[in-house]
């Protein structure tokens, strides 16, 4: 099984970078896991809606250039669908008993999803209505990743 976490933007703080290094190490016993980034369009901090969309466009492009025809491409955003943990995992596992053996999550820039990325995805995933950093994100979904994984496994961690 291949799981592929897409997302936009380096991972600045040393502590998030070894946070994520440990759910990697952690994932390497179940899956071949792989995070690859792409750039983030620099902007200024007042855009308008039409700027917006061009940087959304722009970062969906490089989005999309790293997704396969065959992957089952799951995006987070706000208005996703919200799951459990174990409705997750659950997820997971139907997809891989299903044929689906490439899993990607997508992670957008500041600003989110272009609408294409939007419509490539099979799926939404959402953490609710909070907005968090991307960075801290990340590690927080890695982790996800990983319970999904332990509770597939009837592994105490979960609890």
């Amino acid at each position: 099984m291949n799981i592929k976490l897409v997302v936009v933007g380096k991972v600045k703080e040393k502590y998030f970078r070894d946070g994520i290094s440990e759910y990697e190490k952690r994932l390497s016993r179940f899956c071949k896991f792989k995070i690859v980034q792409v750039s983030d369009e620099k902007a200024p901090e007042s855009l308008s809606e039409a700027e917006m969309d061009e940087v959304k466009q722009k970062e969906g492009e490089r989005i999309l250039s790293k997704i396969g025809d065959k992957e089952f491409v799951f995006a987070l955003a706000i208005l996703g669908k919200q799951f459990s943990s174990e409705e997750f995992a659950a997820k997971i596992k139907d997809l891989t008993t299903y044929g689906h053996s490439d899993i990607t999550f997508v992670i957008g820039g500041s600003l989110g999803l272009s609408d294409a990325v939007m419509k490539r995805a099979n799926d939404t995933i959402s953490f609710g209505r909070f907005t968090l950093p991307h960075q801290l994100m990340r590690l927080v979904f890695c982790e996800q990743i990983y319970r999904a994984f332990m509770i597939n496994n009837g592994s105490p961690y979960h609890k």
